[in-house]
């Protein structure tokens, strides 16, 4: 029997569907955090593969999802794959191996994990997997690291062509693919593939790019396929609760309900995990608020 979704009332008429990332609930278990972001209202949730949460490179894989799958749907979540985790190809280096890496079995290793987060997402029935470049390595010319990136994407890509699930490259501070710049710059030299799209992060944005977080969705708008947000000051990459940065978020989700997109808008506090259900509680209601702003009728009114 179908479990009936524990939903609470969405309070405002606006498209966007929130979502929270399980990389700030590292202390519960994903059947925990799942239950938890039913229970307060959440429309889904973004699912990084990691060894406490569907561990990617652990026994039975497909038999696992399946079941991540069953639950999903019986609580009514949606879901983006997240390939965020630290620590979940080496216990030693976060984030390593990467795309970058000098070393093409290490490359390997990150294909093959993202190989695999395709392959998960479409049995979840998920609306896209994320990714990023990774932090170009020392000694590594400009040119070197970005051939590599589009090498190592190419059969990342070929599978999400296949699974029918996009993948979405995210800018990340810092690293090689850094801006929406360099996220036009990575799509070019792809051939602009009909399943590479963008994971917009709403701080990043606040972070560094030279255009208003506002801006930056409408300029980013035919491409979005996951969008995360968070709080966040100009210069300083620190994912921030809600109140305690300089966005002025209604803006930003109005912007974004204008272009149309019906993805997860997930909320990304990994270093928050320790409270995790204390800032899931908080971030809901927030969003709502600054949601209620938005006219009707915005929907799919993106040129």
């Amino acid at each position: 029997m179908r479990e009936t979704p524990r939903l609470a009332p969405n309070p405002g008429s606006h498209p966007l569907r929130f979502g929270y990332g399980t990389n700030g609930l590292t202390d519960l278990r994903l059947d925990d955090a799942l239950s938890l972001l039913a229970d307060l209202g959440y429309d889904g949730v973004g699912l990084t593969l990691d060894h406490m949460h569907l561990d990617p490179l652990g026994p039975d894989l497909a038999a696992r999802t399946r079941k991540v799958a069953r639950r999903l749907d019986a609580l009514g979540l949606g879901v983006t794959v997240e390939t965020g985790a630290r620590y979940v190809l080496d216990p030693r280096r976060k984030h390593g191996p990467s795309l970058l890496d000098p070393d093409p079995e290490d490359r390997a290793r990150r294909v093959d994990l993202l190989v695999r987060a395709v392959r998960v997402a479409a049995d979840l029935g998920a609306h896209a997997v994320h990714c990023f470049s990774g932090i170009t390595p020392a000694g590594t010319e400009e040119d070197t690291a970005w051939k590599r990136l589009a090498e190592a994407l190419d059969p990342v890509l070929s599978a999400a062509t296949e699974a029918g699930v996009p993948l979405a490259v995210e800018p990340e501070p810092g690293h090689l693919l850094a801006t929406l710049a360099d996220f036009h710059r990575l799509r070019e030299t792809l051939g602009d593939p009909d399943a590479l799209g963008l994971t917009l992060d709403i701080g990043h944005c606040q972070c560094l790019e030279p255009l208003s977080p506002a801006d930056c969705v409408r300029a980013a708008a035919p491409w979005l396929r996951h969008v995360q947000i968070e709080d966040m000051r100009r210069g300083v990459h620190e994912h921030l609760p809600f109140g305690d940065g300089e966005i002025d978020f209604p803006p930003v989700l109005e912007a974004l309900a204008a272009t149309g997109y019906q993805a997860l808008t997930v909320v990304e506090l990994p270093r928050h995990s320790h409270a995790g259900p204390h800032f899931a509680g908080r971030s809901l209601p927030f969003l709502h608020r600054a949601a209620r702003a938005i006219p009707k009728g915005l929907e799919g009114t993106a040129p």
